[in-house]
């Protein structure tokens, strides 16, 4: 199989911010859910908790600049094109996984601001000051919303990956070779 053209596929930048920001996210999930294998007040268990929270961070930031690279960049069009049915379900499998990508680490920053009063810097310290108080019954909602939200897109994430290889091996479109 060839290589498409550039003019087939994302820019260099949009796929690789699509698996940069892919791994960091799988890799968030990871340390959250190994958490519990260490105990409570331990400083791995810290470490682990504070890399989950700063891999969010990171990919917040890069949404930003992933955002601004789809808007400077067309997306390239799938060949053969989207049956009517499908365009909107695509359409919004994406604008669900692009508000994943911003609200989920502000739900996290809100929670640590609103619980600590600031951000622990890992392997310091140091904190970053919140600018507001603590307020420990709105971090414990936002904690709570952070959680469902995050067991919601076990399976949105599940169904890009689904969709993405009914894509290419039972469509057999461009889909999958456009981000590759």
């Amino acid at each position: 199989m060839s290589t498409p053209s550039t003019t087939e596929r994302y820019s260099y930048k949009a796929r690789w911010f699509h698996w940069v920001m892919a791994g960091l996210i799988v890799l968030a999930y990871i340390l959250i859910l190994s958490r519990s294998q260490f105990a409570k007040g331990t400083d791995l268990r810290t470490l682990v908790v504070q890399t989950h929270f700063w891999m969010g961070i990171v990919v917040l930031i890069m949404a930003f600049f992933r955002v601004a690279e789809r808007r400077r960049h067309t997306p390239p069009g799938i060949t053969p094109p989207l049956e009517r049915v499908l365009r909107p379900a695509a359409t919004l499998s994406h604008y669900a996984l692009y508000a994943f990508l911003f609200v989920q680490p502000l739900l996290g920053l809100f929670t640590v601001l609103l619980e600590r009063g600031a951000l622990p810097i890992p392997l310091t310290s140091l904190s970053i000051p919140a600018p507001f108080d603590i307020s420990k019954d709105t971090a414990e909602n936002l904690e709570h919303l952070h959680v469902l939200l995050g067991t919601i897109f076990y399976y949105v994430i599940g169904l890009h990956v689904v969709a993405a290889i009914w894509h290419h091996f039972v469509r057999k479109d461009n889909t999958v070779r456009r981000m590759v």
